[in-house]
């Protein structure tokens, strides 16, 4: 038989900010081949080159990768302000439709970060950009150092942070084995107000949204607000989450 394929989905980058490129962090790549065993395939982050059914027809899971802009604003009832800032409006514009498209055909689907929050939005949640200033929550930002600069090791920077208190009986918990789990934090959007289909598995202990699914999907559709791409070759709890995600492809290829 041959490997599945995963898509991965691309960002806009302006290279030596004059040429449009897509990109994709080489981690998320690496664990769709080290983890989950197949073959990862990048996709352009933008409707007006990527068709989302020739995609699906050729892919057996989709990721949605975290990225440094944030899902426009618009998309969940929110005026436009420096606070949302950057914006990818291109892959808006790709990722919601098909994130419906991969719920509805039971496409498996794996949100990371700003994935996590596309997952959200597609289904009706609305997004706070930044989630520190709400009173009694934590800061969620990578670390820094004390003149501001990002912290030069990636090993703290992805350093597990904060606990993520999971649905007793949950699909995560069923994942994952236990009901507490420790994972990174890199982002400063995250999740407010749920949609209709949106479920919480997972919240930090400041109360921040950090794993879901989406209700009565045919297929796998979960979505995490930590980087689970940076080390499930070696973390069991990252590691875990593409193998279930695994799992997902070999169910959905063996009903193709």
């Amino acid at each position: 038989m041959k490997p599945a394929v995963v898509g991965v989905i691309g960002s806009m980058h302006l290279v030596e900010n004059r040429f449009a490129a897509q990109r994709v962090g080489e981690r998320n790549l690496r664990a769709v081949t080290d983890v989950v065993g197949a073959l990862p395939l990048i996709f352009a982050g933008s409707p007006e080159i990527t068709d989302i059914d020739a995609l699906l027809a050729v892919v057996d899971g989709i990721v949605l990768t975290g990225a440094r802009a944030n899902v426009h604003p618009t998309h969940f009832g929110a005026e436009p302000h420096p606070a949302y800032e950057p914006y990818d409006e291109a892959r808006d514009g790709l990722a919601l439709p098909l994130i419906r498209a991969c719920v509805t055909r039971g496409v498996p689907l794996l949100g990371i970060c700003r994935g996590f929050q596309e997952m959200g939005v597609a289904f009706g949640a609305t997004l706070h950009p930044e989630i520190r200033d709400l009173p009694g929550r934590n800061n969620h930002r990578m670390p820094r150092l004390p003149n501001g600069e990002i912290h030069p090791d990636q090993s703290v920077v992805f350093s597990d942070r904060h606990d993520v208190r999971l649905t007793p009986g949950g699909v995560f918990a069923g994942i994952f084995g236990r009901d507490v789990i420790r994972v990174n934090s890199l982002h400063g959007q995250g999740i407010i107000e749920l949609g209709a289909r949106v479920v919480v598995e997972g919240m930090a202990d400041d109360g921040t949204i950090e794993a879901i699914r989406i209700a009565d999907a045919p297929g796998f559709a979960l979505g995490v607000q930590w980087h689970a791409e940076y080390d499930p070759q070696t973390n069991p709890i990252n590691r875990a989450l593409f193998l279930a995600f695994a799992d997902a492809i070999k169910t959905y290829r063996n009903k193709a």
